[in-house]
């Protein structure tokens, strides 16, 4: 299918195709890592019935997606007035109101985008008042190390709490996200799309915990364990998973391999990215090494849940070696230097 001259009948999806056969597969690839099975499907039927863009449709498609980019790193740096200002200077006056328009009715503006720029300090004076499910509303639209230093500077009977409504946090009426933005005095409430928002749940409160201190963590999730066993499960398993072994220093991670059999270790191996196997086979002696390669190959298919059973055993055995005070971890919020 040959596209049209102009941009301005074709649909979104097969700008998307023009996009990222323009980008070239190399960057459309790593595109595509961040896109759904079904959307995924969809461009590549696209692209593959495109046969021919013409340079203006293809310059066009560049054209919007650059102003689209520009829009939203504006609006992260200060918000929609202070995009629509530069974009007013940078594209005129009606094309700059088309892009903003086009990204608050598509890709929505989150909520709470003037409180993404406080200080934790002063956002912790301006919120910790508040009923603890405000706090956690606040919060799941927060990047995680903001969210964390609030987290971390709340009173102590205050912080399970908190983690509690964010883990279990599920559908918010944009009329409540209204009702506390105007609590915070500003007046985002046009922003808000008027479907139900999904926000929180248990993947953001784990990103949370992975960022605060230690002591917040294991305060938190010892306060779980007594008032929802089944959450705090749920969270734990969560917040360290085996792909995060990349982010232990080399002596951490010989700390870890040697309280591992090294059976387990191979089936572990069997599914993990190449990053992984490099790091660990980096950390123990090359015979070990062709040994442990050698059990993976002859090892033949292996069930996908013996394989995360035996991750899982590591996963533990580095968060025994934490709590025990022979690895460190490195957090987001920042551990305290050991020396």
């Amino acid at each position: 299918m040959a596209l049209k001259s102009s941009t301005s009948d074709i649909s979104g999806v097969q700008k998307a195709a023009v996009l990222l056969i323009a980008l070239g597969p190399e960057r459309s690839s790593q595109i595509f890592k961040h896109l759904k099975d079904e959307e995924i499907e969809q461009l590549t039927l696209e692209i593959a019935n495109t046969k021919s863009v013409s340079p203006d449709v293809k310059d066009d498609v560049m054209d919007e997606f650059y102003e689209i980019c520009l829009a939203q790193q504006y609006i992260a740096e200060g918000g929609i007035a202070y995009a629509k200002e530069l974009l007013d200077k940078a594209l005129g006056e009606d094309r700059a109101k088309a892009v903003i328009g086009k990204l608050t009715a598509s890709l929505q503006v989150r909520p709470f985008e003037f409180v993404r720029k406080a200080d934790a300090s002063q956002l912790l004076n301006f919120i910790q008042e508040e009923h603890p499910q405000t706090i956690a509303l606040i919060l799941s639209y927060l990047p995680s190390s903001q969210a964390a230093a609030v987290v971390s500077a709340l009173a102590p009977e205050k912080q399970a709490d908190v983690a509690r409504r964010i883990a279990l946090m599920d559908r918010t009426s944009p009329d409540v996200i209204k009702e506390v933005e105007k609590v915070l005095e500003k007046k985002l409430a046009s922003l808000v799309n008027q479907d139900y928002t999904i926000v929180g749940g248990v993947d953001s409160i784990v990103n949370i915990l992975n960022s605060v201190d230690r002591s917040t963590e294991k305060h938190i999730m010892e306060t779980l364990e007594i008032e929802d066993p089944e959450l705090a499960d749920e969270i734990r398993r969560k917040m360290f998973v085996f792909e995060d072994i990349l982010v232990l220093d080399n002596r951490s991670i010989q700390t870890v391999l040697r309280e591992v059999d090294n059976n387990e270790l191979a089936i572990a191996l069997k599914n993990a990215n190449e990053d992984v196997q490099r790091v660990i086979f980096d950390n123990i002696s090359s015979r070990l090494a062709t040994m442990i390669k050698e059990d993976m190959e002859f090892m033949g298919p292996v069930r996908l849940k013996d394989v995360e059973d035996a991750q899982q055993k590591i996963v533990n055995i580095i968060r025994k070696l934490e709590d025990s005070g022979e690895i460190v971890i490195s957090r987001g919020g920042g551990d305290e230097i050991v020396v």
